[in-house]
């Protein structure tokens, strides 16, 4: 164990950086992935043994191409990073917003994900985990679960974006299915982040979403691939 490797994305803060603590408290080696160089090298200090800092901004292909470079062995990937620049409906969002949303959520996961493939295909055990929402949740959305306000269509650029994540984690499960992976996606519930005004307030503790992508980080070679599940490892319907 103690010569697995870890990559989390956006790890300098929130959820993500209780992730990468758990990971390394397992005996992994991080990298905690921050696209700002002093924030993420606090969070390694914070993390302590284990942790390695990654300068990794998820947007910019050119410092993905140098981050990639810099890791040789890795087993474990979590796309992590995310925004969410308001809680606007689609009617009060301007296309920009939009773009800036899946600019990270979705094309870097892409980005980071093809990045560091190759070296993922060299582990004995390749993990993917990518932290979306149940608010993505389109069966969620349309009929009323307590974890959100159904029929509302606020967060529209976020949401959306997630559900496209989602997607996109079936798409990567089923095609390298084949080479050992598993490949997942997480609801982490509604914690106390800076993502948004209403998750700043959420009162949720982020180290316990964080359990989860531990969870699906070391599944065992019968763990399920290609699934969306919540932190305390029930199914999430699509």
């Amino acid at each position: 164990m103690n010569e697995r490797t870890a990559l989390v994305t956006g790890a300098n803060k929130g959820i993500g950086k209780d992730i990468a603590r758990l990971l390394a408290a397992e005996g992994l080696t991080v990298y905690v992935g921050s696209r700002d160089r002093g924030r993420g090298q606090r969070a390694v200090e914070e993390i302590g043994a284990g942790a390695r800092l990654l300068v990794l901004d998820v947007t910019d292909p050119g410092g993905i191409a140098q981050a990639a470079a810099q890791v040789d062995r890795l087993d474990v990937l979590v796309n992590n990073a995310g925004i969410s620049p308001s809680l606007a409906p689609p009617a009060d969002t301007d296309v920009e917003e939009f773009r800036r949303t899946y600019e990270t959520n979705v094309f870097g996961v892409l980005a980071v994900t093809n990045a560091f493939l190759p070296t993922l295909r060299r582990s004995p055990r390749p993990r993917i985990v990518n932290v979306s929402s149940g608010t993505a949740s389109l069966t969620w959305s349309t009929n009323p679960n307590p974890q959100f306000t159904p029929g509302s269509g606020g967060a529209a650029a976020y949401r959306s974006s997630k559900a496209a994540l989602n997607a996109l984690t079936v798409f990567y499960a089923q095609t390298l299915a084949g080479e050992g992976f598993k490949v997942n996606a997480l609801a982490p519930g509604l914690r106390s982040t800076d993502l948004n005004p209403r998750a700043a307030a959420a009162g949720g503790d982020p180290a316990e979403a964080a359990q989860g992508a531990l969870r699906l980080a070391l599944l065992p070679d019968d763990g399920p691939t290609g699934g969306f599940f919540s932190w305390d490892g029930a199914p999430v319907p699509w």
